[in-house]
C-alpha cells in the first residue's frame, strides 16, 4: 500500500478528472482551521468533496478531509467533524434554491472540554 494516498469519496456533483485531482490536492487548498484561528471566514460555497486520507506517517494513517468550494474558485479544507455536520445541514436544506448564500465559519467554545475550541459554521 502507498504511503500516502487520497480519493475522493463524496462530491457534490460529478467531478471531472481535473477537478478530482484539485479537490484532492490538500496542499493547495485554504486550511479552515488556520483561516478561523483569528477571526470568522465568510465564504459563498458551490460544492463540496469528501477525500479520503490514507497517510502512514500520521498517528491515525486512515482519516477524511473535507474541502469547500467557495465562488471565488478557492478551495478550503478542514477535517473538523463539528464543522462538516453543521455544513451539510445547511447544504442539504439549500440544495435547489435559486438565492445566494454565504456561509460564516468561525471557532466557539467547547462546553464540554474546558479552554478548547470546535470549528462550527452558520448561514448568513
Amino acid at each position: 500500500m502507498a504511503q500516502y494516498e487520497a480519493k475522493v469519496s463524496e462530491a457534490s456533483r460529478e467531478l471531472t478528472a481535473r477537478e478530482k485531482i484539485r479537490f484532492k490536492d490538500i496542499t493547495a487548498t485554504v486550511s479552515i482551521d488556520l483561516a478561523t484561528s483569528n477571526e470568522p471566514l465568510i465564504i459563498e460555497p458551490i460544492g463540496f468533496a469528501v477525500i479520503d486520507v490514507h497517510n502512514e506517517k500520521s498517528e491515525n494513517p486512515d482519516y477524511k478531509k473535507y474541502v469547500v468550494e467557495a465562488a471565488d474558485g478557492e478551495l478550503y479544507s478542514t477535517g473538523s467533524e463539528s464543522f462538516w455536520k453543521s455544513f451539510m445541514d445547511i447544504y442539504n436544506e439549500m440544495a435547489g434554491e435559486d438565492e445566494k448564500w454565504q456561509l460564516k465559519i468561525f471557532r466557539k467554545d467547547s462546553n464540554n472540554y474546558k479552554g478548547k475550541q470546535f470549528i462550527t459554521c452558520t448561514i448568513l
